[in-house]
């Protein structure tokens, strides 16, 4: 789910960073690298994308973290709401589905926060 920042709305000339930490089940972690290193690159099409990392966590219980690094908040908003977003994230929605219909809990769960850059 996307929050809302807690910073000011006014845009930071230093750009906008948005961190999503996604905790992924055991079983499911082959599955998710695999999406990100096939991924479709959607993002990299965005007005205002400046650049994406993702981070696996050294110890197994902690998130993964997606960083995504944006001129500004308005450019990251688009993104969340662009038939892009969808395309970059349709395998792992449908990975998501599948395990619904199978009744099993959901191989992840992300949480985004998001943040304007105070300094460099």
């Amino acid at each position: 789910m996307i929050q809302e920042s807690a910073a000011s709305t006014s845009a930071s000339p230093l750009g906008f960073v948005a961190i999503n930490h996604i905790r992924i089940r055991e079983d499911y972690r082959p599955r998710f690298e695999e999406l990100f290193g096939t991924r479709a690159k959607a993002i990299d099409r965005m007005p205002g994308f400046r650049e994406m990392e993702v981070l696996r966590p050294a110890k197994a219980d902690d998130p993964y973290l997606v960083i995504s690094r944006w001129e500004s908040e308005d450019a990251f908003r688009a993104w969340v709401g662009s038939p892009e977003f969808l395309e970059g994230h349709k395998r792992g929605f449908a990975d998501l589905a599948a395990a619904k219909a199978r009744g099993e809990e959901a191989p992840m769960h992300s949480d985004f926060q998001t943040y304007e850059v105070l300094t460099r």
